[in-house]
């Protein structure tokens, strides 16, 4: 016998039992270390021991890189839900209404506007826990919004690609926005602005069949996998083995398939230096106020003459005109 059980009211019991929530610890798949949950998250979800980089969500990846954590959400057009009336072992509205419960985002891609270190930027972000981060007809119609509204703007366009491909549940309706986002990019392209493509794990399949690997420059974080098809599926074809770190964002660049492998907390300045090189934008020189008691010598005098030390751009050709837009406006 217990006097907790026979003597403590039941309302009293439960007041004594202490739940403990779920998921306090993250485990780092590279090493086995258990890292506390909110360490993690203050961290960008990077592993502080072994610079592994976990899978980001939509919302903390745009909190991320907008300055102020500030955005306006870009609203996009609605598609139909089911198309096809697709079942397997479950409805495919079932599945989509646990994805969003899940995510508590409408879809896979989800689209901002604001400004990167102080450039502004459309940035569009595929969450890999929506379904994989599989490109469907709402995926592709928020990028395609995404990049026409980049065009309106003026401004460059950045899309963090992570998925496992097409969204079988659509069939060839997924399919067909591998060639409607191709020919997004080539408007973007007509309108001479910039579209920098971070390539995040895992980024396969359709997609990066498609406009993910269209940028003009492509980043990738440390350790992600890019390709195609499966490594396995390539060994059984070629019968081959294949060497170690393929389809890894390091062996990408190594053999010239990816600019540049930079890690998350670097991200940012990494694209707003970008956005400013490709768009010709002059960096703001601040300089700092001199003490009374500082010598003045020439060199600090050509420093501060910042009219000198950056000379004027020339003029930029009026950009083409581009067709209006029926989608709805941000």
């Amino acid at each position: 016998m217990n006097w907790l059980t026979n003597v403590v009211r039941p309302k009293i019991r439960n007041m004594l039992r202490r739940e403990t929530p779920e998921n306090l610890w993250i485990k780092c798949p590279d090493t086995g270390q258990l890292v506390f949950y909110k360490d993690v998250e203050q961290n960008q979800f990077v592993i502080p021991g072994s610079n592994y980089h976990m899978r980001m969500g939509a919302m903390a990846r745009l909190r991320s890189i907008f300055d102020n954590e500030t955005w306006y959400d870009v609203a996009v057009p609605d598609v139909t839900p089911d198309p096809l009336k697709f079942r397997d072992e479950r409805r495919y509205v079932d599945r989509i209404k646990d994805a969003r419960t899940k995510t508590g985002a409408n879809d896979a891609v989800k689209v901002g506007f604001g400004k990167v270190d102080g450039a502004a930027a459309v940035v569009a972000v595929q969450d890999f826990d929506f379904m994989g981060g599989s490109l469907g007809m709402a995926a592709g119609e928020a990028i395609i919004r995404g990049m026409e509204l980049a065009v309106e703007k003026k401004s460059p366009f950045i899309m963090f690609a992570a998925s496992g491909g097409a969204r079988m549940q659509e069939g060839i309706l997924s399919l067909m926005q591998m060639p409607r986002t191709t020919v997004a990019v080539q408007m973007l392209r007509e309108a001479k602005l910039p579209y920098i493509v971070v390539l995040t794990n895992p980024t396969t399949g359709g997609v990066t069949a498609s406009y993910a690997m269209l940028g003009d420059i492509h980043l990738a974080e440390p350790g992600a996998l890019i390709g195609f098809a499966g490594a396995r599926v390539i060994e059984q074809t070629i019968r081959e083995k294949l060497p170690d770190g393929f389809q890894r964002a390091e062996y990408l660049k190594d053999h010239g398939m990816v600019d540049m492998v930079v890690h998350r907390h670097d991200l940012k300045p990494t694209l707003a230096r970008l956005c400013r090189i490709l768009t010709k934008t002059p960096v703001e020189v601040v300089v700092a106020p001199r003490a009374e008691n500082d010598d003045i010598t020439p060199e600090l005098e050509a420093i501060e003459r910042t009219d000198d030390a950056i000379p004027a751009l020339p003029p930029e050709p009026p950009a083409p005109a581009t067709p209006a837009s029926t989608a709805p406006q941000a």
